[in-house]
């Protein structure tokens, strides 16, 4: 692992910390927000560009588009199902 990469790990493992402290109070936009700087942090990690993102999020809406929807509407009470699992 190179020097970057073990600079940006500890920045991840540091974002992840105040993603949970965010959820624990319960920030949700906040904690979302940060969500989205820890994906682009873990795609930098694992060389992922932004084409490979796109791509895998177009089949994601294809495949989402063949699949029934659901007999419910969901209300903001509810949470929202991530569209994207990031896996370590």
């Amino acid at each position: 692992m190179s020097h970057s990469d073990e600079q940006l790990q500890s920045v991840l493992e540091t974002l992840e910390e105040c993603r949970k402290v965010l959820n624990e109070i319960n920030s949700r936009e906040s904690a979302e927000l940060l969500s989205i700087v820890i994906l682009d942090v873990r795609m930098k990690l694992k060389g992922i560009d932004s084409a490979d993102l796109k791509a895998l999020c177009d089949e994601m809406l294809r495949s989402a588009g063949n699949e029934p929807q659901p007999p419910f509407k969901q209300t903001q009470d509810q949470p929202r199902r991530p569209l994207l699992r990031v896996v370590k």
